[in-house]
């Protein structure tokens, strides 16, 4: 694959855990990229190593995506025609332990900035660029949370999910691939940085990150507008679409008491 043919995957929040994991997963396969995010030195730090191991591209734009302007600008690198992005991941995103009744909102609009605006707006964005031309994809990383009613997150989860589905339908037959991914607990470093402790969780709960990676993108791939890695997850998240909604509330409440005991999330 020559550098003129090779396609440009532009990834959310790619310098660690779930974004890292897609970044790589994509170099191997020949990808050149377009990595976003606020932690420069990282940017620096990842595009260094993948063009050193992969021999791809990799171009870094610093972003807020929580500064009105940065998302916009980013935005506009989205619909590029001169340099196209043929595979858009919105990734980035963090826990949100914040309870609903906290009188200060500054955390909770920078979740949804974060996790409901920018993935609407990139969203946008690449999916007008992409029918323009025939052909691309859009991978939303939303959550299993979204079929639960764990506070703020559950809901900025169940947005994007939504979201993902309608984007699906408008841009269907137009060769546009759109996919909502759903996973369950992935072994990266998310919930350590989010103040989650999760040590009591039985290992088979938890998804290696190359596996959750490799199916997101074989359901992409296939079409599949829900992607949720491993048979268990899978389960799981089908049962909660079919249990009554004070099971799901009991549930979540069960999960909530454990995170503020400090036990499990």
């Amino acid at each position: 694959m020559t550098q003129a043919t090779r396609p440009t995957a532009l990834i959310t929040g790619g310098t660690v855990g779930i974004g890292h994991a897609f970044a790589e997963a994509l170099a191997v396969r020949g990808y050149d990229l377009v990595l976003a995010s606020r932690d420069e030195a990282g940017l620096q730090q990842v595009a260094e190593q993948f063009r050193d191991v992969y021999g791809v591209n990799v171009e870094v734009i610093r972003t807020d995506l929580a500064v009105r302007a940065d998302l916009l600008s980013l935005a506009e690198r989205v619909e590029s025609a001169h340099r196209p992005i043929d595979l858009l991941i919105n990734n980035a995103g963090f826990g949100l332990k914040t309870d609903l009744l906290e009188l200060d909102i500054d955390l909770h609009a920078r979740a949804l900035d974060v996790m409901c605006l920018a993935p609407l707006v990139l969203s946008s964005a690449a999916g007008r660029a992409m029918k323009r031309r025939g052909h691309g994809g859009i991978i939303n990383v939303a959550s299993s949370s979204a079929v639960i009613t764990t506070g703020d997150y559950s809901a900025i989860k169940s947005y994007v999910q939504i979201m993902t589905e309608g984007l699906s339908i408008e841009l269907e037959g137009t060769g546009v691939k759109v996919t909502a991914l759903m996973p369950g607990w992935v072994k990266t470093e998310f919930h350590q940085r989010a103040g989650i402790t999760a040590h009591r969780l039985p290992d088979f709960v938890w998804i290696p990150v190359d596996t959750l990676v490799a199916q997101a993108l074989a359901d992409w791939e296939e079409g599949k507008v829900l992607s949720v890695p491993t048979k268990p997850w899978s389960f799981a998240v089908h049962l909660a679409r079919l249990v009554p909604r004070r099971t799901i509330r009991w549930v979540s409440k069960q999960l909530m008491s454990s995170r503020k005991k400090g036990t499990d999330a």
